[in-house]
Order: C-alpha cells, then sequence, then structure tokens
C-alpha cells in the first residue's frame, strides 16, 4: 500500500483504466470462445440431422423401390396364375372340340354310307315302274304293306339327309370354334412368354432393391431397431383397421369365429419354423405369429370365413393380406407373392386368397402367419389344427 500511496494520482488513473481493459478484454474473449463454440455445436447438430434426414430418406427410397419391385412381382405373378389357368381352361376347350368334331366325322361318314344305300336302293327300285309294281300286287294288304314300305323308305331318306345336312354345318361351326380357340391359345402362349420375361426382370429389380435395403440397414447395425419400427407400425395399422371395422357385421349364418376354435385348418401345410411367443435374435423382441416355410407359388387359404380389409404391400410385411373375422377377431398373411383378394371381399373357410412368397425383404419363401383377438396376438396353435 505505501507503494501505491506514493504514485500520483494520474498514475493510479492510468493503472486502474489498464487493469479494467485488461479484465474485459478477458470477458470479451471467453465470450467470443463461447460463441464460436456454440455456433460450432449448432453446426455439428445440424449435421447430424442432416445425415439422420439423408439417411431416413434414403432408407424410404430404398423401401419404396422395394415396395414398387415387390408389387409389380406380385401383380405379374397374379397375371401368369390367371393366364396359366386361362391357357389350361382353352386347352380343354379345344380338346373338347376335337373329341367332339371326330365324333361328328364318324357320324357324317355313317351317314354318308346310309345315304349311299338309300340311293342305291332308290335307283334299283325305280328301274321297275311303280305301276307295274302295284299291278303286279294281287293281295290287297300285300299292296298297302308296299305303299307302306315305300313312304317309310322316302322319309327315312329325308330324315336322314336332314341329319347329314345338321352335321356338315355343326363340322362347319366346330371349325370356327377350333380356329378360334387355337388363335386363343397362341396368343394366351405369347403373352405368357413376355409376362415371363418381365417377371425375371422384376426378380432382379427386387433383388437389387433387397441387396440395397440390406446393406443399408446392417451398415448402420439398425437390422433390430428395424424390426422394432416395422412392428409399431403395424401395430398402428392394426389399430386403425380395428377402428374402422368395428361395427362390421357378420353374416348370420356364419359360425363364429370362437366357435371353431381348434378345428381351423391351417393356412398352408407344412412344419412351423418357430413357436409363438419365442424371443426373436437376441433382443427382447417375441414371435407374436408364426411363420410356415414353403414352396414360392403355393396356395395360402383362409382359416375361417370373413371380410378382406387390407391387401396391399406394408412395411416389413411384403404383400400382406388381413381378414376380419366379426368380435374382434383378425387373421394376418404375411411375405406373399401374390394376393388374390381386394378389400372388401368375402371369403370362407378353405378360399384361396394369396400365393406364398418372400416379400418385404425375405430370404427365403414362406408365410407368415397371426391371429388377433381386440389387436392382441394369440397363438395360432390353439385354433387351428383342423
Amino acid at each position: 500500500m505505501a507503494v501505491f500511496s506514493r504514485l500520483p494520482w494520474p498514475a493510479l488513473a492510468l493503472g486502474a483504466l489498464l487493469a479494467y481493459y485488461s479484465i474485459a478484454a478477458a470477458a470479451q474473449s471467453e465470450e467470443e470462445t463461447a460463441r464460436a463454440q456454440l455456433s460450432d455445436l449448432q453446426q455439428k447438430i445440424q449435421r447430424v440431422t442432416a445425415e439422420i434426414a439423408t439417411a431416413q430418406t434414403r432408407k424410404n427410397t430404398l423401401l419404396e423401390q422395394l415396395r414398387k419391385a415387390e408389387l409389380i412381382l406380385g401383380g405379374l405373378q397374379r397375371q401368369i396364375h390367371d393366364n396359366e389357368d386361362g391357357l389350361q381352361r382353352a386347352q380343354q376347350q379345344l380338346d373338347e372340340l376335337f373329341t367332339r368334331r371326330d365324333e361328328l366325322a364318324r357320324a357324317r361318314d355313317e351317314q354318308q354310307s346310309l345315304i349311299a344305300g338309300e340311293l342305291d336302293m332308290v335307283y334299283r327300285m325305280g328301274r321297275q315302274s311303280q305301276v307295274k309294281i302295284l299291278l303286279n300286287q294281287e293281295d290287297p294288304h300285300t299292296l298297302a304293306r308296299t305303299l307302306t314300305y315305300y313312304r317309310y323308305v322316302f322319309d327315312a331318306r329325308q330324315q336322314n339327309i336332314e341329319k347329314y345336312r345338321n352335321t356338315l354345318i355343326q363340322l362347319e361351326t366346330l371349325a370356327q370354334d377350333i380356329t378360334r380357340t387355337t388363335t386363343l391359345l397362341e396368343n394366351t402362349r405369347s403373352t405368357l412368354g413376355r409376362q415371363r420375361s418381365d417377371l425375371e426382370q422384376a426378380q432382379k429389380n427386387r433383388e437389387l432393391a433387397l441387396g440395397r435395403l440390406t446393406a443399408d440397414i446392417r451398415s448402420k447395425g439398425g437390422e433390430l431397431k428395424q424390426m422394432e419400427q416395422n412392428r409399431q407400425q403395424l401395430e398402428r395399422l392394426l389399430e386403425v383397421i380395428e377402428e374402422a371395422v368395428v361395427n362390421l357385421s357378420v353374416p348370420e349364418n356364419f359360425k363364429p369365429f370362437v366357435d371353431a376354435r381348434g378345428d381351423m385348418p391351417w393356412p398352408i401345410a407344412g412344419k412351423p419354423s418357430n413357436r409363438f411367443g419365442m424371443q426373436r435374435n437376441a433382443g427382447k423382441m417375441r414371435w407374436q405369429g408364426i411363420t410356415i416355410p414353403s414352396e414360392a407359388g403355393a396356395t395360402v387359404t383362409a382359416i375361417h370365413h370373413g371380410r378382406v380389409v387390407y391387401a396391399d404391400w406394408f412395411r416389413g410385411s411384403g404383400l400382406l393380406l388381413i381378414i376380419d373375422h366379426g368380435n374382434d377377431y383378425m387373421s394376418l398373411y404375411a411375405h406373399n407373392q401374390t394376393l388374390l383378394h381386394e378389400v372388401g371381399e368375402w371369403v370362407t373357410a378353405g378360399t384361396p386368397i394369396s400365393t406364398v412368397g418372400n416379400s418385404g425383404g425375405q430370404g427365403d419363401a414362406a408365410l407368415y402367419f397371426e391371429i388377433r383377438h381386440k389387436g392382441k396376438p394369440t397363438n395360432p396353435a390353439i385354433w387351428c389344427g383342423g
């Protein structure tokens, strides 16, 4: 204090002023540093947010590519299925036409022989004068029989000629039907050829989209998270469906779903690859239904009567079909190759509703099957077994 007391007042004032500016400069420097750090943090947040948005957009794009590829694939499979059925029906019709043609040809030949014989008889009879024949008949009864015979012969000849004419007309009509059916067969075969070529390309597109999506998910280590998101979205879909069909009336003549417990047929034959309620992979998720491996294209049938309330591609489930059975019961059929019914259509137990596939990003063909009551999954094994 003695030193400062000996300094003149201006010197003290100058020292205080320098100290003030030094402190102020330090405070300003700290504030600028804090602002710079905050700005850097905000930029990092924006960058991460943008990366997340980009990743989500990419994932959505890949999912959309997969969805489109599998919808096209399913549509082509259904067209091919329908055309193959049409081809089979047309071939059967053509076989029946050929059989009928052969029958008519034999009838024509027989009628030709019969008419030829009748003409020969008429020719031989014509060589005798009818008056001469009548004069040679001394017995009236014999004469009557002769006249009756003549009438019979000529009437029969006219009938046979008419039958022959009708046979020729039928053969001509049949020939036109055969030509028309043959053309239909050729066109259907040609269409099937193009569709199968399109199908091969659609399968390649599907595999490409699936590969990209799988690589994207694995690179981010988000397979389990993806499954959880898919389940949440499916749960939300079921909530929406339940709200929409809560007042759906079921015909009175249909047996209630609960009364068919244990007697319903399985949607497809095969041994399940999992048990209901068992743990999935290494996470906490558990199976809410069962997976039944099968041949691609195998027919899937409804387990009970009901109304189709969903028939479209759905994330994680691929081509998905949901049937409402009334009284808050629903059955779900996922990863299909083809959907055979539209929303609003009624089906009965055993009705073909889809074909087995691997849509939704699956590797092998299999049907994923669930039964739900009031939105909650229930073990299919206690319902199916008939």
